[in-house]
């Protein structure tokens, strides 16, 4: 879908540059071949005296043809500059408009990698889970059978492996979700296979490096305020077209035609006569109250814009910042989550000897293995919030990121 969006926008910019030679071929002159034919149903009469006898004579012919070349250039056109202005800025927003789809597809395509990551790497987490869960109960289940546990024991332990299967099998489906929804982004075929090697683990050293060396914010490239600043620069060429109402315009024209008059339908004997002309056609506005109410309502426009982008700039400093105290305190939970993946591991460790010895329950070798679990995932979840909170600051900031081919 983001693909097809991406196509979508690179159209739209082939589209407002060909508005844009539109408005420029309004700088070349006109031309076009013109005919006119008439016909007299009654004839114009004129009233004369001859000395004292009044005279009635009727004149013009029955019939009149034209035909000629007119040719028109503006010499003085305030409007189709603006106008020309105000494409060029229609063009600028479409380029900007499709790399904030682009901004957009790179985000989104990220996250979905980071979110299969996070789904394999729970996968495997609950997989050997599962697998501890099912020696512990092999281990119980033969000293059950040898008479040195209770059935309790064994009933316990086959729990808690029944209970570990429906998390496994729902952990599969993730990672096969994850997958699909990688693929829709990335425009890959559902039936084709993918394979993502690594996890969230390779990213450790590179969080630490990163949470040391956050840069200042600077949203000079975000483009959503592009946008807006963009559309405020349209505004400013939408209001200097007003204005052009009030100003004059001046076109040049020449005109070379031919005419014939005549009281029949002989035209093959016709004469026919040239005429031709130059000339300068001045138009001088001096009154239309509506160009007036049009300037008012772009300046009430303009206003809002301005009130909108101080608005949605105070917005984003404070997602930006939301997503840096994320990043931080990811970074910062990392160590302590390393350390707990660490002592539950010792945990189940100290747990199982217990129980191989008679010290310990069943309960607390099955706390262990819960605990090593959760401090698995936990870590995990840690990395994959860092990363995701670095992808949506990449995003605000409008980070290009330049793809390998």
């Amino acid at each position: 879908m983001r693909i097809l969006q991406s196509k979508v926008a690179g159209q739209e910019i082939a589209l407002k540059k060909e508005s844009k030679r539109e408005a420029y071929a309004g700088l070349f002159p006109e031309a076009s071949i013109v005919g006119s034919y008439s016909r007299v149903i009654e004839k114009q009469t004129m009233a004369m005296k001859f000395g004292d006898t009044p005279m009635k004579i009727k004149v013009g012919t029955e019939n009149s043809y034209n035909a000629g070349l007119q040719v028109s250039l503006p010499v003085y056109a305030p409007a189709l500059y603006k106008t020309i202005n105000l494409s060029e800025t229609d063009v600028m927003l479409a380029v900007e408009k499709s790399r904030a789809s682009k901004l957009d597809m790179v985000n989104e395509v990220t996250k979905a990698y980071y979110q299969l990551l996070l789904a394999q790497d729970s996968y495997e987490v609950l997989k050997k889970s599962f697998a501890q869960s099912e020696a512990n109960f092999n281990v119980v289940n033969a000293k059950y059978e040898q008479g040195r546990v209770s059935e309790y024991d064994k009933i316990r332990a086959e729990v808690q492996v029944r209970s570990l299967k429906p998390s496994v099998v729902s952990a599969g489906n993730g990672v096969n979700l994850a997958t699909l929804q990688l693929k829709v982004l990335m425009g890959v075929e559902a039936a084709l296979g993918i394979e993502v090697t690594g996890n969230l683990k390779d990213y450790e050293q590179e969080m630490y490096v990163a949470a040391l060396s956050i840069d200042p914010v600077s949203l000079d490239n975000n483009s959503t305020l592009k946008q807006l600043d963009l559309n405020k620069k349209m505004l400013d060429n939408t209001l200097s077209i007003t204005r052009t109402s009030f100003m004059p315009t001046v076109a040049a024209s020449f005109n070379y035609s031919y005419s014939s008059l005549n009281d029949n339908f002989d035209i093959a004997h016709y004469d026919w006569y040239p005429y031709s002309s130059v000339g300068l056609n001045l138009s001088i506005p001096l009154f239309k109250a509506s160009n007036f109410t049009k300037v008012k309502k772009v300046k009430i426009q303009m206003d809002q814009l301005v009130q909108n982008r101080n608005y949605t700039e105070k917005q984003l400093e404070m997602q930006a910042t939301s997503y840096i105290d994320n990043m931080q305190a990811s970074a910062e939970q990392i160590e302590s989550n390393k350390e707990n993946v660490k002592q539950a591991v010792k945990g189940r460790e100290i747990a199982q000897k217990r129980y191989e010895v008679g010290a310990g329950t069943i309960l607390e070798m099955n706390d262990s293995e819960v605990a090593l679990t959760q401090a698995e995932l936990t870590y995990n979840q840690s990395i994959y919030d860092y990363l995701t909170s670095k992808a949506d600051l990449d995003k605000l900031v409008g980070k290009d990121i330049k793809i390998q081919k």
